[in-house]
C-alpha cells in the first residue's frame, strides 16, 4: 500500500524507488503483487502514472489507512508522531480567494496542522477525492464521491459585469444593440478553457445553444480576472462579493440586474473522521453559512 501511494504521488515507478530506497524493480513487483491480489489492474503506466477506476479505490483506502496509523500511534503516545497532521483540501479558485482562507482561521490554534491546498475549478474538486489525492473538497457535485461523505454549504452567485466604457461601447444606448444580441459576441474574460460561467449566461440570456464570444481573454486567478473585467478587456462573471467594492467604485457596472447565475457548492471528505478533519470540516461550515448565500432567492 506504501509502494502504491508513493507511487501515485511521485508520478514514476523510478522516482518512488528513489523515496523507497530500493530499486526500481522492488516497486514494480509489489505493485504487481498488490494486483495480483485484488485481481484487478490499479495503474496506468503512463508518464506520470494514474490510478484506474480500482485504482483509485486502493488508493483511497491507502491513504486513510495510513491515517488511521498515524493517529492510533500518536494516542498511543509512539515515537515519531510529533509531526503536525497534512490535510489535503481541494478548492475552487473563487473560493479560496473569498472565504475559504477565513474559514481555516476559525480552526483551533492549538491543533497541529498543515493544510496543502490543491486548487481546482469547483465542478473538477471531486475528481481528485474520487482519485485519492485529497481527503475533501469544495465541490459542485452533491453526488458523494465513493467513500465520502457530502454537506451543503450555499451558493456563490456570479454577476455580469464590465466596465463603464466596454459597456457604454457593448451594451449602451448608443451601440444600437440590446444585450440579447450583443453578449454573444463582445469579447468576454475567462478563468480558463474549463470555465464555462460566461457562456452559460449567454445561454440563459439568448435562450440558445449559442455561448460566449470567441473573442475570449484567458485570465487564470480569481483576483486579477475582476481587474481584467475593469480594465476593459470583456465581460464576465465575478463573485458578488468580488464585484462589491469595483462597483461602488463605479469601475465595474452591472450588465443585467435582473440575471445571476448561482452556483451550488458543497463539502465533500472522507467518511473516515478524525479530529482534524472534523474541526476543519465545521469551521468550512460556519464560515460558508455567513459567506455564501443560500440559494433561495435567484
Amino acid at each position: 500500500m506504501r509502494t502504491l501511494l508513493t507511487v501515485v504521488d511521485e508520478g514514476t515507478f523510478d522516482a518512488a524507488a528513489a523515496v523507497l530506497h530500493v530499486t526500481p524493480s522492488a516497486v514494480s513487483q509489489r505493485v504487481k503483487a498488490l494486483e495480483q491480489r485484488t485481481g484487478r489492474v490499479l495503474l496506468m503506466r503512463t508518464k506520470p502514472v494514474r490510478p484506474t477506476e480500482s485504482g483509485e479505490a486502493v488508493v483511497r483506502f491507502a491513504r486513510q489507512l495510513a491515517r488511521l496509523e498515524r493517529d492510533t500511534r500518536a494516542e498511543l503516545g509512539m515515537s515519531g508522531t510529533e509531526e503536525p497532521t497534512r490535510l489535503s483540501i481541494a478548492v475552487n479558485a473563487d473560493s479560496l480567494a473569498t472565504w475559504f482562507l477565513p474559514a481555516l482561521s476559525r480552526v483551533p490554534a492549538e491543533l497541529p496542522l498543515c493544510y496543502e491546498l490543491r486548487r481546482e475549478d469547483q465542478d473538477h474538486t471531486a475528481a481528485l477525492l474520487r482519485e485519492g489525492l485529497v481527503m475533501a473538497a469544495v465541490t459542485s457535485s452533491p453526488d458523494a464521491v465513493p467513500g465520502c461523505s457530502v454537506r451543503r454549504l450555499g451558493h456563490m452567485r456570479y454577476v455580469p459585469v464590465a466596465s463603464p466604457a466596454f459597456a457604454a461601447r457593448w451594451f449602451g444606448a448608443g451601440s444600437g444593440t440590446p444585450l440579447r444580441e450583443a453578449v454573444a459576441d463582445a469579447p468576454v474574460v475567462v478563468f480558463d478553457r474549463r470555465d464555462d460561467l460566461q457562456d452559460a449566461f449567454v445561454r440563459k440570456v439568448v435562450r440558445g445553444r449559442r455561448g460566449a464570444s470567441a473573442v475570449r481573454h484567458l485570465v487564470p486567478t480569481s483576483e486579477s480576472f475582476g481587474e481584467a473585467v475593469a480594465a476593459g478587456m470583456g465581460w464576465g462573471m465575478v463573485p458578488e462579493v468580488q464585484a462589491a467594492p469595483l462597483l461602488r467604485a463605479r469601475r465595474l457596472v452591472t450588465l443585467a440586474p435582473d440575471r445571476r447565475i448561482d452556483v451550488p457548492l458543497y463539502w465533500q471528505q472522507w467518511k473516515l473522521d478524525f479530529p482534524a478533519l472534523a474541526a476543519v470540516a465545521e469551521a468550512v461550515m460556519a464560515e460558508a453559512a455567513e459567506a455564501l448565500d443560500d440559494g433561495r432567492a435567484g
